[in-house]
């Protein structure tokens, strides 16, 4: 495969130094440390019921359904929530302004610095 010349090629180097793909990466770790964050302890918080608090877990709620089912469930509503969430954080937040790093760099070649040094 052909190497890339120098006057096309962009190290990612220089494509993270930007002020935009400064500002993506903020915006991304602005919204993913923290909803990442709450979900573990929200994760951590079923498992510390679970083991600590199985009176509580085995409350009735109505039937034959408990708080540790109703919980359990509300595991995965949170989950495809997250995840829906994060959908509409990207596409209104995220993809404009990478299409707009895309788009700046789109004429020339990318290189990593490893395909650099080589």
């Amino acid at each position: 495969m052909d190497s890339p010349s120098e006057t096309d090629s962009v190290p990612i180097q220089r494509i993270e130094e930007t002020p935009e793909f400064q500002q993506l990466r903020s915006s991304f770790r602005g919204f993913a440390f923290p909803v990442t964050a709450g979900f573990l302890l929200w994760y951590l918080l079923y498992v510390l019921l679970s083991s600590y608090a199985p009176g509580f877990m085995a409350t009735k709620v109505f039937g034959h359904i408990n708080v540790a089912l109703v919980l359990g469930l509300l595991q995965f509503a949170s989950t495809f929530a997250i995840a829906a969430w994060y959908a509409r954080f990207a596409d209104r937040r995220l993809d404009p302004p990478a299409a707009d790093i895309r788009e700046r760099f789109s004429g020339e070649t990318v290189v990593s610095p490893r395909e650099a040094a080589e």
